[in-house]
């Protein structure tokens, strides 16, 4: 397997990991709040190398880091209303999405990519159906997936461009930057930037966790691979993220994840297999 591949497969595997334990954060931060200490943190760790970005990538890095930010704050808040699996299934219906937005945008649509990404979507549906829903917070995932998709394919047409390193650097201290002033905003006119250090101490660890590993950690190797593989192809591959967080969430929050849930589970890891296989039409010639 292709290594690009395995890397994106690793940030799937550690973001499934966050989704409980930002439901678990959720219970005394709000999502605005989430964002910024996670980022604030990421921010401190990658501080040095985007110290040393160049205009152009500092430019990008603002661009990729705003449309970042609104997928993660619309995240954490719809996760203060739905389950983590069901907030991992709704997310990753940007699977579908970012194919035909790149169709919009001028590039082109693979019919084994376009399969993949069906598939996937077929198998998420049976994963989301085991969770009950609430308007808001899908309705905040779905903001979340749509702007996550976009995300996926500017990635994909800038990071051959820059540095890895130093573009994930400008785009986390960018975001630290964006959600610290989003968070002072949201918190005046009430006690919560009072209350914040109480409220964040319970959840400490998670939010040193989301900040270096999940983010800075994550955004680095997802820069290093969509280097090399399509933003269509690179979204198959994500849709593994709620196959993880169903199990992380099972595992962690005791989440139900009953025969359909693990069927649709199924569905995203053939979908993920067909997007990477290699046919071979020549061979199937030369065999007739």
């Amino acid at each position: 397997m292709n290594l690009n591949v395995v890397l994106l497969l690793l940030v799937t595997l550690v973001w499934g990991t966050t989704f409980p334990l930002m439901k678990a954060a959720s219970a005394t931060l709000s999502g605005v709040e989430i964002s910024a200490l996670r980022f604030l943190v990421a921010g401190v760790v990658m501080l040095p190398f985007a110290l040393k970005a160049s205009r152009a990538t500092w430019r990008d890095g603002a661009v990729l880091g705003v449309v970042a930010l609104v997928s993660y704050v619309t995240q954490a808040f719809g996760l203060e209303y739905i389950s983590s699996n069901r907030s991992a299934f709704i997310t990753s219906l940007n699977v579908l999405m970012v194919p035909f937005i790149g169709l919009v945008l001028g590039g082109r649509l693979s019919a084994q990519v376009l399969a993949a990404a069906a598939l996937a979507c077929i198998g998420i549906g049976l994963l989301s159906w085991e969770g009950g829903g609430h308007w808001i917070g899908d309705a905040a995932t779905l903001v979340c997936a749509l702007a996550y998709a976009v995300y996926v394919i500017l990635l994909s047409r800038r990071a051959a461009q820059h540095n890895p390193r130093t573009l994930a650097a400008t785009q986390i201290v960018l975001m630290a930057g964006f959600a610290l002033v989003w968070m002072l905003v949201a918190g005046l006119g009430s006690d919560r930037l009072a209350t914040l250090p109480t409220r964040t101490a319970p959840a400490l660890l998670p939010i040193i966790y989301l900040g270096v590993i999940a983010s800075a950690g994550m955004l680095f190797l997802q820069a290093v691979a969509q280097r090399h593989i399509s933003a269509e192809k690179a979204t198959v591959i994500y849709a593994m993220e709620p196959v993880f967080a169903a199990l992380f969430g099972w595992l962690w929050l005791a989440e139900s994840l009953g025969l359909r849930g693990a069927a649709g589970g199924a569905l995203v890891v053939v979908a993920v297999i067909l997007s990477e296989w290699r046919f071979n039409p020549r061979a199937s010639t030369d065999a007739a």
